[in-house]
């Protein structure tokens, strides 16, 4: 990739020869086709090669717009009243957040983004954004987070919002309803769509949102459409590696319902986004080379003259020599400093503009802030077919802002201005607010009656309505009744599977259930065969937009690699962002399009919350609904991968997400019992849930579900097996997935040589357990009763005797309801850094196989003075317990 900054200067000598070549150009161009043009430049680049002449490679086009002035369609709105709507939402979108900072110093909130990008919003408004009609999703609009304040703004002058709303804006709490600081659908779920604030995720949720309004199409879950996904983000974003790490996809796909919209306004928080380079060129190579459609949009109508006259390229040579840090400094300089620097590089340029006043000079506009410019771009992008299409356009940071920070470095930080700038601004934007009242910052809202109003309320009728707004009522689905998971609840009859082999099963299933089999998506990041999965690729097809125009290496197996325009499973590849993403797109589509998908994302478990944990969260903020599986989880029961595999600890992580509930099941029936609640509560209830299930790849036989359990299952402990010892020892073994045969193992020990009467307990969700003892200490403190008890203290409060809890995550997870369990309690776990191993040799390392278990139960009956030193002594000998071994939690 060239840079067009290191332009080599040119002779007179080259200027003349320059000449000729583009005289010779324009008479092909006036007298022939583009075909012609582009055919013979073709013929020189193929003659230049072969007589060793090297071109430099480029992605790139000349610094100026992609849409010459005579090739830019009418503009069909009126520029008045548009330019009216602009300016009063600009107003209160400014003084909602000065005003919330004068009644809250420190409340925060952004103006220099809307700022810069107001034009390129409103365009949108008024002339593409489709609202969701009754037969009709319309588009789906990632707004960039910062600026919000615009788009309530002009939610408020649309009259869906208040002056009390935009009075609280970031005072969610306050009385009559806030606003929150960035789009966020968990706070405000009938206005947001989707969060974008935590910057790049919202690029790669809106690729993979785009691909899946496919998916959904080409297996005839929706009807086909033209609508568009349209995201909004800011040049410095795009050095988050998720903006710009699945462009490919998206030209792969031929993904022409999605428009990226860049706000180069060439600032990030600190300073230049490239002070030293061009941040558009280098974005336009980026995303040419990944098979985009690139427009830019750089120069204002201002500029056209100019460049009608540049008939030897001076002018646009000079506008690819200028660096963004010098572009920068031009935005606050004066007309004079302008024409001496930019155009007093050559006398031709000079005289370019000597009929301008230094002005006019400094008034020309980039090209981000020109209505035409942008909706000719915003057309093109909407018309274009076989690509994904991105418009670059040129802003200024803070724009209307004035020297309170338009084009500064200080301009994303602004949130106050002064009584003065207050006037400034009212007077730049004609807002008819008196000097006497201009210091409150007043909102300002045209009469109902109107010519805005009425122009306002005519265009989004004509595009089908109000954005954002996001559908929060959506057709339950009806849970699928017990006798499909019958088999499930019976055990596997001796037979050893694992419990990804269980899940798997449970999934297919599912995949053949009349009612809800077509809406699951099956989602996998090539790890299908590592889970055994690969047994789905020929009964639901893995999805592909052109279907499989190859013959697959292993097309004569049963279980070869089937490739179909309706195939099921999105088959990620060695991507989890993208995965987790499709997993959002899939979660969500029932308030994207009322169709209730129903995604299971199979991962390794390492690779989930600790790998993609911005994008969970975000789920969570989604109001996301379905299933993460981590399967081959567990530290020690993945025992050949090493210390990048094995996970100890997203169980911990999963705690960390309000609304996802995680379980960590031994036995078959419990993950049926499992999923079967998850879709109940998430699809039949409508809950604002996802799940999270832990599986592993450890064979052993499921046994048959004991009576009475389900419930125990779900809320994360329930009496797995009850001990017919008589004893006055008395130990409570709690266990989950892979470590409970590790427990029942030590349940046989405990009793057979120590006369320890040992239950076992299933603990499938820790977390759960702790939610709802919190939820019940909340309760009675608040009410200043204790009139409740947690769930955890009542199935153990009548219990004699110890606990062990013992788990293949680390110990803050069994300590997590330490409070609540109402007797000597001690917890093992595996915290420390995984390694290759067999499972024995890691179990016994982590300090959580049987042994350690009947160790652990053997002190805290010694601690309590139950059994006697001497017997104590020789268990740790017959156990071969190693106070000496290495601590795993630092080895």
């Amino acid at each position: 990739m060239s840079d067009d900054v290191n332009v080599k200067k040119s002779s007179p000598m080259d200027d003349v020869e320059l000449k000729e070549w583009l005289a010779s150009l324009d008479y092909v161009l006036n007298s022939g086709t583009p075909d012609r043009v582009q055919y013979l430049l073709q013929q020189l680049q193929i003659r230049a090669q072969e007589s060793g002449v090297t071109l430099p490679f480029t992605y790139n086009t000349p610094y100026i717009n992609t849409i010459p002035k005579d090739k830019q369609p009418p503009f069909p709105g009126n520029r008045d009243l548009e330019r009216r709507i602009k300016s009063i939402v600009r107003w209160n979108a400014m003084a909602m957040v000065v005003k919330a900072n004068k009644l809250a110093d420190g409340v925060g909130g952004h103006i220099s983004t809307y700022a810069s990008s107001a034009t390129l919003y409103e365009i949108g408004f008024n002339h593409f954004f489709r609202g969701r009609t009754d037969t009709n999703n319309g588009d789906l609009v990632y707004f960039q987070g910062h600026a919000s304040p615009g788009i309530y703004a002009r939610a408020f002058v649309e009259g869906r919002l208040t002056e009390t709303n935009l009075r609280n804006f970031r005072r969610e709490l306050a009385e009559g309803g806030g606003l929150s600081s960035y789009p966020h659908p968990w706070l405000m779920p009938s206005f947001w769509q989707f969060p974008t604030v935590s910057m790049g995720l919202a690029p790669i949720m809106g690729i993979y949102q785009a691909r899946f309004n496919r998916y959904l199409e080409d297996r005839g879950l929706k009807a086909k459409d033209d609508n568009k996904v349209w995201v909004f983000m800011g040049d410095g974003e795009s050095d988050e590696p998720e903006s710009l790490g699945a462009l490919t996809m998206a030209s792969r796909e031929k993904l022409d319902n999605l428009i990226f919209v860049i706000n180069c306004n060439l600032q990030r928080l600190d300073g230049p986004v490239r002070g030293n380079g061009k941040i558009i060129q280098e974005l336009e190579a980026l995303f040419r080379g990944a098979g985009w459609n690139v427009i830019k949009v750089v120069w204002g109508d201002d500029w056209d003259s100019l460049l009608e006259k540049d008939t030897e390229g001076l002018l646009a040579r000079r506008m690819g020599e200028v660096v963004d840090g010098e572009y920068q400094k031009y935005s606050v300089s004066s007309g004079a400093y302008i024409r001496e620097k930019f155009f007093g590089t050559d006398p031709r340029l000079l005289e370019m503009v000597a009929h301008l006043s230094d002005e006019q000079i400094g008034d020309m506009k980039r090209g981000g802030h020109d209505p035409e410019k942008v909706y000719a771009a915003y057309k093109a992008a909407v018309e274009y077919k076989g690509a994904p299409t991105v418009v670059l356009a040129k802003t200024i940071k803070g724009y209307g802002l004035g020297e309170s920070g338009e084009g500064k470095n200080i301009s994303h930080n602004q949130k106050k201005l002064n009584d003065q700038e207050l006037k400034e601004f009212r007077s730049r934007f004609n807002i008819p607010i008196s000097d006497a009242e201009v210091a409150k910052a007043p909102f300002y809202k045209p009469a109902e009656d109107s010519p805005e109003m009425q122009y306002l309320r005519e265009r989004r009728k004509t595009l089908g309505g109000a954005l954002p707004l996001r559908r929060t009522e959506t057709t339950p689905l009806k849970t699928p009744s017990e006798e499909t998971f019958e088999e499930f609840y019976k055990g596997t009859d001796g037979r050893a599977v694992s419990t990804t082999m269980a899940y798997v099963r449970i999934l297919s299933q599912l995949l053949r259930d009349e009612t809800i089999g077509k809406l699951i998506v099956p989602i996998i990041p090539d790890e299908a065969r590592t889970f055994g999965m690969e047994g789905l690729f020929r009964q639901c097809g893995i999805y592909s937009h052109v279907g499989q125009l190859y013959d697959p290496v292993d097309s004569d197996s049963l279980m070869y690699y089937k490739e179909a325009k309706d195939g099921q499973i999105l088959e990620e590849g060695i991507n989890e962002a993208g995965s987790i993403s499709s997993f959002i797109a899939a979660g969500t589509a029932a308030a994207s399009h009322n169709i209730n998908t129903i995604p299971f994302y199979t991962y390794y478990s390492m690779f989930g919350p600790q790998r993609v944990g911005d994008l969970v969260w975000a789920a969570g903020d989604l109001r996301c609904r379905g299933f993460l599986v981590g399967a081959t989880s567990g530290r020690t029961t993945l025992n050949g991968e090493g210390l990048q595999h094995q996970d100890g600890h997203t169980h911990l992580l999963t705690s960390t997400v309000p609304n996802l509930v995680s379980y960590d099941p031994a036995f078959a029936y419990e993950i049926a019992v499992i999923i079967r609640n998850g879709i109940e509560r998430m699809y039949e209830k409508q809950e604002s849930v996802f799940y999270y299930i832990s599986v592993g790849n450890e064979n052993y036989a499921m046994p048959p579900m004991p009576a009475g359990v389900k419930e125990g299952i779900i809320k994360g402990l329930y009496r797995f097996s009850q001990s017919a010892k008589t004893s006055d020892l008395k130990a409570h073994l709690l266990g989950s997935g892979a470590i409970m045969n590790q427990v029942l193992e030590a349940q046989k020990i405990l009793e057979e040589k120590y006369n320890v009467s040992t239950d076992v307990w299933s603990a499938p969700s820790y977390n759960e357990l702790r939610r709802e003892a919190l939820h019940v200490e909340r309760d009675n403190l608040l009410t200043g009763k204790k009139n409740r008890v947690p769930y955890v203290t009542q199935m153990l409060q009548a219990e004699k005797g110890v606990f062990v809890s013992a788990s293949d995550y680390m110990k803050v997870l069994g300590d997590s309801i330490r409070k609540w369990v109402p007797g000597p309690y001690t917890v093992l776990g595996t915290d420390g850094f995984g390694r290759s191993e067999s499972r024995e040799a890691l179990r016994d390392f982590f300090e959580v196989d049987a042994k350690h278990i009947v160790w652990a139960a053997l002190t805290t009956l010694h601690d309590q003075k139950q059994i006697s030193d001497e017997v104590l002594s020789k268990a740790q000998g017959d156990l071969k317990i190693n106070p000496n071994k290495l601590n795993p939690m630092i080895s």
